[in-house]
């Protein structure tokens, strides 16, 4: 009896064995990691280009002494800008971005003028030649690596000469000077952490922006003939540009 026991105890251990061996061992399972967030606090700097609409509201009228006379009418132009600038955001409360920044856009904005009170009438075309701004953003991270944001501020703008022709096209011998408006803007955009699609570019970011400025009003007038005699005629106009 106690061989037979012996015997079955024998087996019993050799079928466990057996067992064992034919399991795999256990594979490795490495434990999960967090997927990186972006940090969105920090100095930058960027640059970029884009086109931009322009439009004014203006008034033709008579300098004092001249003859009374009014024109009200609207114009506008379109074209392309460069623009490069610097900031400092600051990531708070896990998913709000606040910042301060600084930019300049130079390029070609061209709108028109027209002086219809000459006979034959006038036209001339006005480019927004470069532009300043100064403001802040605060945005809400909809991913951890994407901001959605608004803008506003202070700018100003610089508008280049602009020569007169007559409706048939000759020069009229008679220009507008250039000048300086200053204003403020509001916009807004999505930026995004590069850090997307298996692409790993730590430190780049892309963005997306409108902006809409607007330019106090101001009457020019500075509108001179060849011999730099003025013309007894004002334009006051105001300025909306869109980028």
């Amino acid at each position: 009896m106690k061989k037979i026991l012996f015997a079955l105890t024998a087996i019993a251990a050799m079928t466990g064995s057996a067992s064992a061996a034919d399991l795999g061992a256990r594979p490795y399972v490495k434990a999960p990691m967090a997927a990186p967030v972006a940090n969105w606090t920090g100095f930058y700097i960027f640059g970029g280009a884009g086109g931009g609409l322009s439009a004014a509201d203006q008034r033709v009228q008579t300098t004092v002494g001249a003859v009374p006379l009014t024109i009200d009418q609207r114009q506008g132009g379109s074209g392309w800008f460069g623009t490069v600038g610097l900031g400092y955001d600051w990531q708070f409360s896990g998913t709000w971005v606040a910042g301060v920044f600084a930019d300049g856009q130079f390029g070609s904005i061209r709108a028109t003028i027209q002086d219809p009170t000459v006979v034959g009438g006038l036209t001339g075309t006005q480019k927004l030649e470069d532009s300043w701004a100064a403001g802040v953003r605060l945005g809400w991270l909809v991913a951890p690596n994407v901001l959605s944001y608004v803008n506003g501020g202070y700018s100003g703008a610089h508008f280049g000469q602009t020569n007169f022709m007559t409706l048939a096209g000759v020069p009229a011998g008679i220009h507008l000077n250039s000048y300086n408006r200053n204003g403020w803007f509001i916009g807004g955009g999505v930026e995004n952490n590069l850090n997307i699609f298996g692409i790993q570019s730590p430190g780049w970011f892309m963005k997306t922006e409108y902006r809409s400025a607007f330019y106090n009003a101001k009457t020019s007038n500075e509108l001179f003939d060849v011999t730099n005699t003025l013309v007894g005629r004002d334009i006051r106009a105001n300025s909306w540009n869109q980028t």
